[in-house]
């Protein structure tokens, strides 16, 4: 898996949020869930000071690492989080190292693709925030760029 180092700044982000693991059965009903609601007419168009139009989904809190419970938020990039709509939160993507891959194909294949394969790689991951970036909403030509937080 091919990737770049990079050094980010700390992003405000406004969305969704849930707990979950990946061993558990209903994850991909949490995740695909708070997309769905993401949205909705009541979320997504009410978020005010977008900073662009990239969706990102975020996983952070962990217990411990890929095989521990986890909170994965469904989000945008925000230049002020001072009026949300109702149920949604804010959250920080931490300035940090982070390995930079990029991904492309449909979009629902090649994400968990990705995950399958790095959940096998030897990255020295740092567990406190990783995070797609959807370049576009294609989902059959997507391109993702996925950021893993590094120690």
């Amino acid at each position: 898996m091919d990737y770049e180092i990079v050094n980010l700044k700390e992003k405000t982000l406004a969305g969704l949020s849930a707990r979950t693991n990946n061993a558990s059965p209903e994850m991909e009903k949490i995740i695909g869930g708070l997309w769905e609601k993401f949205y909705s007419p009541e979320i997504y168009p009410k978020i005010k000071n977008k900073a662009d139009d990239k969706a990102l989904g975020v996983y952070s809190d962990y217990d411990s690492d890929e095989n521990g419970d986890y909170t994965v938020s469904v989000m945008c990039r925000v230049t002020g989080a001072e009026t949300l709509p109702e149920g949604t939160e804010s959250r920080k993507i931490p300035a940090g190292k982070y390995a930079k891959f990029v991904v492309k194909g449909n979009m629902i294949t090649a994400v968990r693709e990705f995950w399958q394969k790095l959940w096998k790689t030897e990255l020295n991951r740092a567990y406190i925030c990783d995070f797609e970036e959807y370049q576009n909403a294609d989902t059959e030509n997507a391109e993702i760029h996925i950021y893993i937080s590094l120690c």
